[in-house]
């Protein structure tokens, strides 16, 4: 396995790995499938900015992705990013998902990050659409719980909790090195 940039040429394979997580769980809120141009549109916003990387196999395939994103959109929040990943519903658990965080971490310490964001839907008791599994994920990866926003999102015809992790990646100085552009890195 190894660890690329996501190009717009990853459109179409990335959005495959998306796609069962918007029809068939509560981990993305989202409830239609975004278009191919949609998504496309996303990767290039994203990439002005912040990594957007892949791991890919021996033959070229996708297991995954992960990216930051503006966490915020006032200058005052320039050293905090949300967090996302994804991975193919075949390749849970074999350590893929813990690699791909660790690689999205390095680069974003590198830009000048410091504070790592990660909006996580909670599953009820018995819930077909959510486990808990990102939850535990982020809890693994240094990430720790700083907030619940209760029954904000309905999907499924049920209400969901959304909780917020946090990972610091840097130290909070007086004077911060201004984050740069990922595509400058």
């Amino acid at each position: 396995m190894k660890f690329e940039t996501v190009t717009v040429d990853d459109a179409a394979e990335l959005l495959s790995i998306y796609a069962g997580y918007v029809t068939d769980t509560a981990i993305s809120f989202e409830y239609e499938v975004p278009s191919l141009a949609e998504f496309t549109q996303r990767i290039v916003n994203i990439r002005k900015k912040f990594p957007y990387i892949k791991a890919v196999d021996d033959s070229g395939a996708i297991l995954g992705y992960a990216y930051a994103s503006t966490f915020k959109g006032r200058s005052a929040y320039d050293w905090s990013v949300e967090s996302t990943i994804y991975l193919r519903q075949d390749v849970h658990g074999r350590g893929i998902g813990r690699a791909l965080y660790t690689e999205l971490e390095n680069q974003l310490r590198e830009q000048g990050i410091l504070n790592m964001n990660a909006c996580i839907a909670l599953a009820g008791e018995n819930d077909p659409y959510l486990t808990n599994a990102s939850y535990f994920f982020h809890t693994s990866m240094g990430f720790s719980p700083v907030g619940t926003f209760h029954k904000c999102g309905f999907k499924f015809n049920r209400w969901y909790d959304m909780i917020w992790m946090e990972k610091m990646l840097g130290d909070h100085t007086d004077k911060p090195k201004n984050p740069f552009s990922s595509t400058s890195i």
